[in-house]
């Protein structure tokens, strides 16, 4: 059902980008199962530093997935991250955001915002692609570019996968997120 439901997914922004920039591709892809091991990573953050899954044993993870840095949407919900990390910490967890941005988009954009929990760089898809997020790829004047779609895995303290949200609302998202850590615990 979850892969039907990103195929017709990934179909209709693949039309959309198509519709509105000329060219676009999006993917599809399965995701890693609630109960199964989270799939395991490094990757730099925003001072550059490795951060690896491996460091947060024993804490609640989630792990967010979101298009691009320093966009309205983006921003919004990495602003309701930081406001609510008071909560997150009260509850033994991290927040982490990826998505194919560089560290030096990534610095930039957190010093600029305050950000304080740590955003990772995957330009070469390896975490996207380990997690199945879909990606969209689309053809600007200045060639193509990739972007991941916005998805978040709440991962227990014993690295299993517990939870996955295909972002809609963005708005009421860290809430939603927050809920199911106290309702799991």
């Amino acid at each position: 059902m979850l892969r039907s439901k990103r195929i017709v997914t990934g179909l209709a922004m693949g039309l959309a980008s198509l519709m509105a920039f000329g060219t676009a591709t999006a993917f599809a892809k399965d995701t890693v199962a609630i109960g199964t091991s989270a799939p395991s990573f490094t990757l730099p953050s925003q001072d550059a530093s490795p951060v690896s899954l491996a460091d947060y044993k024993g804490k609640w993870v989630v792990l967010y997935f979101y298009p691009k840095d320093q966009t309205s949407g983006c921003s919004l919900e990495a602003h309701n991250f930081q406001r609510d990390l008071p909560k997150y910490e009260a509850l033994h967890a991290v927040v982490l955001g990826v998505s194919l941005d560089t560290v030096d988009s990534h610095r930039v954009w957190c010093t600029k915002d305050s950000f304080t929990f740590k955003m990772l760089a995957d330009p070469a898809h390896k975490v996207v692609d380990a997690y199945g997020v879909p990606v969209k790829t689309f053809q600007t004047k200045d060639g193509p570019m990739s972007i991941a779609m916005r998805d978040t895995f709440l991962i227990s303290p014993s690295g299993k996968i517990v939870k996955e949200w295909e972002v809609k609302d963005i708005q009421g998202h860290s809430d939603e997120v927050l809920a199911a850590i106290q309702a799991s615990k």
